[in-house]
């Protein structure tokens, strides 16, 4: 099966949270509401510096890909 980079999503018990996962390495899902990051990979010590060096964009690429859902929805 083939995923997007990103998938949208919301949750009825949290109904101020939405949820961008990112399904490629590091795959992680946050909460745009507090910008809470989960992780879905257990890092090395050595996987700590990439990580380091992606999480900045991969998160700057998720809250982009948010952006340009809703304003979709706007038109």
């Amino acid at each position: 099966m083939s995923l997007p980079k990103f998938i949208l999503g919301d949750n009825t018990e949290f109904p101020n949270a939405i949820y961008v996962v990112h399904t490629e390495f590091p795959r992680f899902i946050i909460n745009l509401e507090n910008d809470e990051v989960e992780w879905f990979e257990d890092f090395d010590a050595e996987d700590q510096k990439e990580l380091e060096a992606e999480t900045e964009n991969a998160i700057a690429e998720a809250t982009a890909f948010y952006d340009s859902e809703v304003d979709k929805y706007d038109e």
